[in-house]
C-alpha cells in the first residue's frame, strides 16, 4: 500500500512559461513526502512538470496507490478537476481515495468535493496527510482528524481546524531525491546560463494585504532556525551545486534578529550560495541590506504594487510609497539588483494613479519589475470587497479566479493598455541609461507608450 503525491502542472502546456523557462520544484509536496518518510509511510512523488498527462496517468495506473494526494492552485485547478474525474470513473486506476490540498481548495471545498474528491486538507499538509492516510488504510473514523473536509450525507463536513505547527525545527528537509532535480537544473542552465533551486525558511505572513491569500499557512510567522537553513544550503551545494537560490518566503527580512543569525551561520558554515528573496521595504535598512549582501544576496524583490499612496492604502499595505522607493534605490546603490511588483486595475484606481505609478517606477528604477491586472482570489479581503460588483464569473470547473472580472473605474480593456503604457514608458527610460543605448529602441517604446495612452484616454 502506498500514497502518491502529485500535481497537474505541465510545462509543455504553459505558453507563457515556455518563453520564460524558470520552473521550480513542488516544495510543498516534497515536504509532505519527507514527513511521510519519517513516519515510514511508503509514498511516491510524481512531479508532472516535465511530463505529460498521459505519462502521469500511466504512472498512476502502474502504482495502484491506495490514495492520491493532489496539490491544487490557480494555475493547475482545471487540470486537477480533469484528473479527479478520470480517477473516479476508470477502474484501471483502482479507485484510490483522492485527497486535495493547496491554496485553491480552502474556499472552494464544496466545488472540489462535488467533482469527486474524497477529502480536502485545509492548511498545512504534513501531519494531516499522514493521519488521513492512516485512517484510509485502517478504515478508521475520519471525524477525529483535524483540518479536513469531506462530504457527509451530501453536505460538506469540516472537522475542527488543525493547530499550526508552532515550531518548524523538527520539520524534515523536502524530499528532493523523489523528483528529477537535474531536469530543473539543466533547464535553468540552458535558458539562463545559471541553475537555480528553492528553499523555504518560514511559513505564514503577518501582514494584511487585501489581495493576498493566506489559505495554507495563515496570517502567522513561524521560522526554521537559521542554523538549519545554512545546513540546507550546504546540503544543496554538496548534492546539486546550484548556481543560485530563490528563497520562496513572503517576507524574508521580517525578523532582523533572524537575518543576523542567518548571516552568521552561512559565513561560519561556508554555506554561501548567491540568492534572491522577497521582502517589504520597511523591513530593510542599511545594516540589514549589508548583511544580506554579505550572506550572498544578489537580488531583492521589494513589494510595491502601486506608486499611488491612495491605492496602497486601499490595499491595506500599510507602507509609505516613498519608503518603498528609497529601499529600492538604497539596494541599487549597494550593487544588488532589485525587483518589484506592480498591480493595475485595483478598485478605485484612476488614470492619474496610473501616471503616478509610472513616474514612481521611473524614479525608483528597479532592475526588474513585473506587472499584472488585479484579480480577486476567493477568500481574500479583496474578493469580499468586490463580490457584489462581479461582472464576469465563468463556469467554475473550466476557469480560475484569474478569469473573474468586476466593475472597475474604467472598462477592463483600459487596464490592458495601462500595462502596455507603463511597461513601455519605464523601459524607454531604462534604455536611455544604457551605455550602448539604442535611440531606435527608445523611440519605438515611447511611441508604443504614447499610443497606449491615447487608447486609454479613449477607453475611459
Amino acid at each position: 500500500m502506498s500514497i502518491v503525491l502529485t500535481h497537474t502542472y505541465f510545462l509543455n502546456e504553459d505558453d507563457k512559461e515556455q518563453k520564460i523557462m524558470k520552473p521550480y520544484a513542488p516544495l510543498g509536496l516534497l515536504y509532505i513526502s519527507g514527513y511521510l518518510n519519517e513516519q515510514n509511510v511508503e509514498n511516491h512523488v510524481y512531479d508532472s512538470t516535465f511530463y505529460s498527462a498521459k505519462e502521469q496517468l500511466d504512472f498512476l495506473e502502474k502504482t495502484q496507490a491506495k490514495a492520491i494526494a493532489i496539490y491544487a492552485n490557480l494555475m493547475t485547478k482545471i487540470n486537477v478537476v480533469k484528473l479527479i474525474k478520470i480517477l473516479i470513473s476508470d477502474s484501471k486506476y483502482g479507485f484510490p481515495k483522492i485527497i486535495l490540498g493547496g491554496p485553491d481548495v480552502t474556499y472552494n471545498l464544496e466545488n472540489y468535493l462535488n467533482t469527486g474528491a474524497h477529502f480536502i486538507v485545509i492548511g498545512e499538509g504534513e501531519q494531516t496527510t499522514f493521519e488521513l492516510y492512516k485512517a484510509i488504510v485502517n478504515k478508521a473514523d475520519y471525524n477525529e482528524i483535524s483540518g479536513i473536509a469531506f462530504l457527509k450525507d451530501n453536505t460538506v463536513f469540516k472537522t475542527k481546524p488543525r493547530i499550526k505547527m508552532k515550531s518548524l525545527e523538527d520539520l524534515p528537509l523536502p524530499n528532493r531525491e523523489a523528483i528529477p532535480v537535474e531536469k530543473y537544473l539543466d533547464t535553468w542552465k540552458t535558458f539562463h546560463g545559471k541553475s537555480s533551486m528553492t528553499i523555504s525558511t518560514q511559513r505564514g505572513c503577518p501582514y494584511t494585504c487585501k489581495w493576498c491569500s493566506t489559505a495554507v499557512y495563515g496570517q502567522s510567522y513561524r521560522r526554521r532556525p537559521a542554523k538549519q537553513v545554512a545546513e540546507e544550503l550546504n546540503h544543496l551545494k554538496s548534492n546539486y551545486n546550484p548556481d543560485t537560490i530563490w528563497f520562496v518566503d513572503d517576507v524574508f527580512s521580517v525578523s532582523h534578529k533572524w537575518i543576523k543569525e542567518f548571516h552568521a551561520e552561512v559565513l561560519e558554515q561556508n554555506a554561501i550560495i548567491p540568492f534572491e528573496c522577497i521582502t517589504r521595504a520597511e523591513r530593510l535598512n542599511a545594516e540589514i541590506l549589508q548583511l544580506l549582501k554579505e550572506a550572498g544576496c544578489y537580488r531583492i524583490w521589494i513589494g510595491a504594487e502601486s506608486g499611488s499612496q491612495k491605492i496602497i492604502d486601499a490595499m491595506d499595505r500599510r507602507v509609505d510609497v516613498d519608503v518603498v522607493k528609497k529601499a529600492i534605490q538604497d539596494t541599487n546603490a549597494l550593487g544588488m539588483e532589485t525587483g518589484t511588483f506592480i498591480m493595475v486595475g485595483y478598485p478605485g484606481e484612476t488614470l492619474n494613479d496610473i501616471k503616478i505609478t509610472t513616474k514612481y517606477l521611473k524614479d525608483a528604477d528597479p532592475t526588474h519589475f513585473t506587472i499584472t491586472k488585479a484579480y480577486p482570489i476567493k477568500g481574500t479581503a479583496l474578493y469580499n470587497d468586490i463580490e457584489d460588483k462581479i461582472t464576469i464569473k465563468p463556469d467554475w470547473e473550466t476557469s480560475t479566479d484569474r478569469d473573474i472580472d468586476f466593475k472597475r473605474t474604467y472598462p477592463s480593456v483600459f487596464y490592458d493598455y495601462a500595462i502596455k503604457y507603463i511597461v513601455n514608458e519605464v523601459n524607454a527610460k531604462k534604455e536611455l541609461k544604457k551605455e550602448n543605448r539604442s535611440y531606435f529602441s527608445f523611440l519605438k517604446m515611447k511611441t508604443k507608450g504614447f499610443l497606449a495612452m491615447q487608447i486609454m484616454s479613449f477607453k475611459k
